[in-house]
């Protein structure tokens, strides 16, 4: 495995956690005394999106609000559950934790309604369009006392790499969850600049992860290859969809690295622990009185970078043409249980 690190600019955002114990799976709580208490609500347990909460509590420590020395934080783990996440928000401002950091779209907006009535700070990260979603007007900045950073996929970049590696492909097929406005706002993304390599976008919508198997089992018969966004239901998902492709012989391409670690073929995505890094740093300013959420724009990732498999090509005896591992940032040889 090749390994070299390039940094997304990003911006961003406030958050401190307060815990909610008993709403979701994965909740815990770390008492340090004295100090700031965070609450930190997650959407879904997958890799990206934990990468975010680490990244965000490292940015933190970096300003020198340190979990165990003068932090305190309540995080809680919604399951993919749109209730579960309001029951989290509202448990963070019952217990009047100094800032919320809520990560993925859903999660964001939960937090910033239970805490539109009260003086504490919103910080969110992972959210695709901050605007579609409400949480930002169109100049950046937020729509009440909230901001936070943007994991907008690159997607002319993402195009121009399956575009480079299939040059025979025509079809592209996406699965969203019809709920997801990112995912709905990626897709007409997608859209709008497929047409200039020669592309067709197939979308299939999906309600509920039980969807996912008959979707992709129908999808992959109709397309060249899959483009996998950061829809938190479908990357649930993701080694079904992942089977269902490699038994029809296509590549799945994913839009982040741990997508490509677990068997996606490649990918043109960015770093989700810098973008919750740059996040941490954002809401330590917020927690510091350096700045205020409502008067601080949202930041977005901008950086697109490669990640490759090589092993994940492989299963389905796609030839990667060198020129791609020398250029990938980080080429996997296995993939990842």
């Amino acid at each position: 495995m090749t390994k070299k690190r390039l940094l997304a600019a990003i911006l961003t955002l406030v958050l401190v956690m307060t815990a909610f114990t008993g709403c979701g799976g994965g909740s815990s709580t770390t008492t340090s005394g004295d100090g700031y208490t965070v609450g930190i609500s997650q959407f879904a347990e997958h890799g990206s999106l934990d990468n975010c909460r680490e990244g965000f509590i490292a940015g933190l420590a970096e300003e020198g609000i340190v979990e165990g020395e003068n932090l305190t934080i309540q995080y809680d783990n919604a399951q993919a559950d749109t209730g579960t996440a309001s029951i989290i928000a509202e448990g963070f401002v019952s217990k009047k934790v100094d800032l919320i950091c809520s990560i993925a779209t859903i999660s964001a907006q939960s937090a910033f309604n239970a805490a539109s009535s009260s003086n504490i700070p919103v910080v969110y990260t992972a959210v695709s369009d901050p605007v579609a979603a409400g949480l930002a007007k169109e100049d950046g900045t937020g729509t009440g006392n909230i901001t936070g950073s943007s994991d907008i996929l690159p997607v002319k970049a993402q195009l121009e790499m399956i575009r480079s590696m299939m040059p025979e492909a025509k079809k592209i097929g996406i699965l969203y969850t019809t709920s997801e406005t990112n995912s709905i706002s990626t897709i007409a993304t997608y859209k709008e600049l497929a047409g200039q390599y020669g592309f067709e976008i197939v979308d299939t919508g999906i309600n509920t992860i039980a969807d996912v198997d008959m979707a992709a089992a129908d999808l992959v018969n109709k397309v060249d290859c899959l483009c996998n966004l950061t829809d938190n239901t479908v990357v649930q998902a993701l080694q079904t969809v992942i089977a269902k492709a490699t038994e029809a012989g296509i590549p799945v391409f994913g839009s982040e690295i741990e997508q490509v670690k677990v068997g996606c073929v490649a990918s043109m995505g960015i770093d989700y622990f810098e973008l919750g890094k740059a996040t941490g740093i954002m809401a330590a300013k917020i927690l510091k009185g350096e700045a205020t959420a409502a008067d601080t724009p949202f930041i977005t990732a901008e950086a697109a970078e490669l990640y490759v498999n090589t092993a994940a090509a492989e299963k389905i005896n796609m030839t990667l043409d060198a020129t791609y591992i020398a250029d990938a940032v980080e080429t996997f040889t296995t993939i990842e249980a």
